[in-house]
C-alpha cells in the first residue's frame, strides 16, 4: 500500500498535510476512536460479469486510492485507516460480499466510519449487509446515486449480479430507499413498476437542476430524517460519459458534477446519521486520464472535509 499512498510533501506540519501523510494501515478495528474512517477496496467485479457489463472494475480501488492521496487534510482531527482489499476467490460474489460485510460491521460497532471503494456495484449489497449487522434493530436507509434502480430478481440460472442488489434487500428487510439519477431510457417499465410495487422513491436525472434544488434539499432531508442510520451509495454510471467514460454501462446523457449536484450532494453528506459511503462501477480498463477515478476519488473526500 505504502507504493499507492503517494502525493507532494510540502511539509511535516500539520497545515501542509495531504491523505497519504495520515493514512494509516490496519489489520483489526480495537483502535478505532469514534468518527474515524476505515476505508476497503472491494476488488471485485463478478457481479458485472454476472449482469453482463464490461469487466475491469475489480482494479479499481488501488487506482482510486492513487487519486486520493494528494488531496489536502482539512480537517486537524481527521483520521484514515486502510483495511486493504478484498479479493473474490473462485469467483464467488457471495463469499466476497460476506467478507465485506463482516469487516464493514467490525468498523461500524467500534462507532467508525466505513468508506468502500468498488468494485461493481454489487458492493451495495455487501456494503448494506454490514451495516445490518452493526444495527439490526435500527431503520437503515440508503441513498443511491444512480442511473440504475438495481432491483432486478437475480436469474435462477446465475444467482445475485450488480443489478439485484436492491430487490435482495427487499427479500429480507424493510430498508428505505431514496434513488437520485435515475434514466428512463435505463430503466424498463418492468424495473419502474418493481419500484412502486417496493416503494422506492426516486428522483429523475431530468429533475436534476439548479431551479429545482429546493424540492431536491426538501426530498433528501425528509428521507434522511426518516431513517436512523444512513448510507450513500454511488455508482459512476449516472455521470455524463464525458466525466465518467470509464464504467461499465456509459451514459450519454448523464448527470454532470456541477453546482447543482455539488450542492445537494454536500447536502447529503452533512447528515448527523450518515456512517458509510461507497464509490461503485470505476473501470480503469476503459477510463481516460483517470477522469471516472479522480472523481470517485473526489466524492470520497468531500466526506472527509464535512
Amino acid at each position: 500500500m505504502e507504493n499507492i499512498w503517494q502525493g507532494r510533501n510540502d511539509g511535516d506540519d500539520l497545515l501542509y498535510h495531504r491523505i497519504f501523510q495520515r493514512i494509516q494501515s490496519i489489520n483489526d478495528f480495537n483502535n478505532i476512536a469514534t468518527k474515524d474512517f476505515v476505508l476497503h477496496g472491494f476488488a471485485v467485479d463478478e457481479g458485472v460479469k454476472r449482469n453482463k457489463g464490461r469487466e475491469g472494475a475489480r482494479s479499481a480501488p488501488d487506482v482510486i486510492r492513487k487519486n486520493m492521496s494528494n488531496f489536502p487534510v482539512v480537517l486537524p482531527d481527521f483520521t484514515l485507516f486502510d483495511a486493504g482489499n478484498i479479493n473474490s476467490e473462485n469467483n464467488s460474489l457471495e463469499e466476497s460480499q460476506e467478507k465485506l460485510a463482516q469487516k464493514v460491521s467490525d468498523v461500524l460497532q467500534k462507532n467508525g466510519r466505513s468508506v468502500v471503494l468498488g468494485g461493481g456495484h454489487e458492493v451495495m449489497f455487501a456494503h448494506y449487509s454490514g451495516i445490518r449487522k452493526a444495527f439490526p434493530d435500527k431503520k437503515i436507509g440508503i441513498i443511491n446515486i444512480d442511473a440504475h434502480f438495481d432491483n432486478r430478481k437475480p436469474d435462477e440460472n446465475i444467482g445475485a449480479s450488480s443489478g439485484t442488489g436492491f430487490w435482495q434487500i427487499s427479500q429480507e428487510d424493510n430498508t428505505s430507499s431514496l434513488h437520485i439519477g435515475i434514466q428512463r431510457n435505463s430503466n424498463t417499465l418492468k424495473l419502474f413498476d418493481t419500484a412502486h410495487q417496493l416503494n422506492m422513491k426516486y428522483i429523475l436525472a431530468d429533475e436534476i437542476f439548479f431551479e429545482n434544488l429546493p424540492s431536491i434539499y426538501q426530498r433528501i432531508t425528509e428521507f434522511a430524517d426518516s431513517v436512523e442510520v444512513l448510507y450513500v451509495t454511488v455508482c459512476m454510471d449516472v455521470f455524463n460519459a464525458s466525466i465518467a467514460p470509464g464504467v461499465s454501462a456509459p451514459s450519454h446523457n448523464g448527470i454532470f458534477a456541477d453546482a447543482s449536484f455539488m450542492h445537494f450532494y454536500r447536502h447529503i453528506l452533512k447528515s448527523e446519521n450518515l456512517v458509510a459511503l461507497d464509490v461503485a462501477e470505476v473501470n480503469p480498463e476503459f477510463d481516460i486520464q483517470d477522469r471516472t477515478a479522480r472523481l470517485a476519488a473526489s466524492l470520497v473526500n468531500e466526506w472527509f472535509m464535512i
